[in-house]
């Protein structure tokens, strides 16, 4: 007996026309590949214990202040029909901070797309049968799972909404990164009535793992979830941010042609430009980028007055204004963070490669140099 999904992914055409291609396979070995990877997707969201996710989570999350700007876009859209929330990904925190946004004014939790890596354990359980995340196996070139994954994806958006990350993982660097297309274009094949992407940007006055991203730099390999959660359990220590999570105008899906690959490839730079335009610029970043290795505070007042003026006239979404406010506030974050340090009337990097992740945070807005 199939369960409902998997009989609509298996009568979708593409999946159809993979069964009966050969690809060196019988058509019941096609089939049972496809139905493994379906069971591997599979994934249920549980919305009345939702919310009680905060409570063994609040150690971390009571360290993050949530901020959200144009709720009234996604607010609009959801009343409308299905949204995609395609964000940018800074922190592991990103798929607890967005959700609880969207919950707090009271509209529906997406599904989440998220790394397979991310579903060993207890806390595998906790995404697959709680929260609704999709495992997503990134980098994979298997025929059978690119098909599966997309057709499972477009009858997923028939009942819920779906946010997930275009650039993959995490940026290591702190640049907003390029868009890979496989559930864009998995979004646009849904046939789904009125579909619309919401670009989401969040930004973080302080990211939780800056120092394990920054001290790579590039993502060499992938490291098993555990030893990632437990080098930020010991990063959490002191730690203290704001998440600012903006949401834009909608994109109907609509106006893209699946067949076209130049469509496609048109629709994924969009949302990441829109991410980009949307993304908050913090005093930390704002700081990064105008600091020197030892430099004055009058100096680098100055730099950041300059390049407050760059970003006002990039159309930059700022989160600060004046200069002097700027630099009070990265400065004191910065240096409590250990990433600047003050020695004899003038400030010092200390942490060069934590200072650089966060002033590339803000490059895409800065295409000549900061």
């Amino acid at each position: 007996m199939l369960d409902e999904i998997t009989e609509a992914v298996l009568a979708r055409e593409e999946v159809a026309r993979y069964l009966r291609g050969g690809h060196g396979q019988s058509a019941l070995q096609a089939r049972e590949r496809i139905c493994a990877y379906l069971d591997e997707l599979r994934t249920t969201q549980r919305y009345p214990f939702y919310r009680a996710l905060q409570h063994p989570l609040y150690p971390i999350l009571r360290k993050i202040d949530r901020y959200v700007e144009n709720i009234d876009s996604p607010r609009a859209a959801t009343e409308a029909g299905r949204v995609i929330y395609a964000s940018n990904h800074k922190s592991h925190t990103d798929y607890l901070v967005e959700p609880l946004v969207l919950d707090d004014n009271g509209l529906r939790p997406p599904l989440i797309a998220a790394g397979i890596n991310l579903f060993g354990g207890p806390l595998g359980l906790l995404h697959r049968h709680v929260t609704g995340a999709v495992p997503i196996r990134r980098n994979t070139k298997d025929p059978a799972y690119l098909i599966t994954l997309k057709a499972y994806v477009a009858e997923l958006l028939r009942k819920h909404d779906l946010l997930f990350y275009p650039e993959g993982g995490r940026s290591y660097s702190g640049e907003l990164k390029s868009p890979k297309t496989g559930l864009i274009h998995a979004a646009m094949q849904a046939g789904q009535p009125g579909l619309v992407v919401i670009p989401t940007a969040i930004a973080y006055d302080l990211v939780l793992e800056d120092r394990a991203l920054a001290r790579q730099g590039v993502k060499r390999r992938q490291r098993p979830f555990t030893s990632e959660l437990a080098e930020m359990v010991g990063l959490a220590v002191g730690y203290r941010s704001r998440a600012w999570v903006t949401f834009g105008a909608p994109i109907p899906v609509d106006e893209y042609d699946p067949e076209a690959r130049r469509d496609v490839l048109d629709l994924a730079h969009r949302i990441r430009d829109e991410i980009g335009r949307l993304y908050k610029v913090l005093p930390t970043a704002v700081v990064a980028a105008a600091m020197h290795p030892s430099i004055a505070r009058k100096d680098l007042e100055a730099g950041v007055e300059a390049l407050l003026d760059r970003l006002r006239q990039a159309g930059a979404n700022l989160g600060v204004d004046s200069a002097r406010e700027a630099t009070d506030e990265g400065l004191a974050l910065l240096r409590r963070r250990c990433v600047i340090t003050f020695e004899r009337g003038r400030y010092r990097v200390r942490a060069r490669s934590v200072l650089r992740y966060y002033a590339r945070t803000i490059s895409h807005l800065l295409p000549s140099g900061a």
